[in-house]
């Protein structure tokens, strides 16, 4: 065999970092040690993977291509290591979630995970959906959870669970005692809404099609806990996933508005790279998320 595995950790490293001494530092390597077997790995192939510019490491079209390839087979090395140390198959997980799903299924779904292979760690990225999304097809997580729907070439997205966004507002708004909202009043209305970028702004950006030019939007914020303070001191009214809503429902401190008019189904998906190698690990966090739903159906 031509190459190492020592080789192709370099290669990514550098592919993620695009510097090589920081590629090095990554590695607890020498910059030196690690820019030689960079220099080794394409010289015995007779290839060059990036284009320098400066100190600036850019893959090009070949090393684009072969990245994939040598993740999976890193992957699969770094399985059998845990499987040959541990005795046990599933590893460490870099999980990414969007910012209702992290905050309030998966902290679940990482303590069952972590129970069933105790010397597993989960790390847990908490971001909008366009920033999961990318960091999958930057090969930097397993998996992402998301509430948004992505369509990119590199990416296998996979319906997960039912989720519906709830128009919600603080008990004294002048809307609260209604039955139900017409569109005058959502046009009416001022709003604290998610970011652009975010799975649940696309969502309610669809919910409001035809009329969504015509809203009031106060506040655009990146946190959920942030938009239900801003509600709750009557700011204006709020959209939000029901999952992130349920406490504050229970306590009265905040009030569902129905709009039965509008749509205001969805799904959360599974996110994977369709060229990275599905470890078992991924396989059995895969089997925790489906499971999860399955015993909240039955509940």
């Amino acid at each position: 065999m031509k190459y190492s595995l020592r080789q192709l950790q370099v290669f990514l490293a550098a592919a993620h970092f695009e510097n090589i001494t920081r590629a090095a530092r990554s590695l607890s390597m020498s910059q030196s040690a690690a820019s030689s077997a960079l220099k080794e790995l394409e010289q015995q192939f007779d290839i060059q993977l990036f284009d320098r510019v400066g100190k600036r490491l850019q893959l090009n079209e070949l090393g684009r291509l072969v990245r994939p390839q040598a993740e999976a087979l890193l992957a699969q090395a770094q399985e059998l290591e845990v499987a040959l140390q541990q005795h046990q198959q599933p590893g460490n997980l870099n999980v990414g979630a969007t910012l209702s799903i992290g905050n309030y299924l998966a902290v679940n779904l990482m303590a069952r995970y972590m129970a069933d292979q105790p010397n597993a760690k989960v790390r847990l990225d908490v971001e909008n959906t366009a920033a999961i999304a990318q960091k999958v097809i930057n090969f930097e997580l397993d998996v992402g959870l998301v509430e948004g729907e992505i369509q990119h070439p590199e990416l296998e997205v996979i319906p997960w669970r039912e989720d519906e966004l709830v128009v919600f507002a603080s008990p004294d708004h002048p809307l609260a005692t209604r039955q139900r909202l017409s569109d005058h009043d959502l046009k009416a209305a001022s709003w604290i809404l998610r970011e652009s970028g975010s799975g649940t702004r696309q969502t309610f950006d669809r919910i409001m099609s035809g009329i969504l030019p015509e809203l009031n939007v106060l506040l655009e914020l990146q946190h959920t806990e942030a938009i239900k303070r801003a509600v709750d001191a009557g700011m204006g009214l709020g959209c939000l996933s029901r999952v992130t809503l349920e406490d504050a429902f229970a306590r009265g401190n905040l009030v569902p508005l129905a709009i039965p008019q509008r749509n205001t189904q969805r799904l959360f998906y599974f996110v994977l790279h369709k060229q990275k190698y599905r470890s078992a690990g991924v396989n059995r966090w895969l089997e925790l998320c489906r499971e999860s739903v399955t015993e909240e159906n039955h509940s």
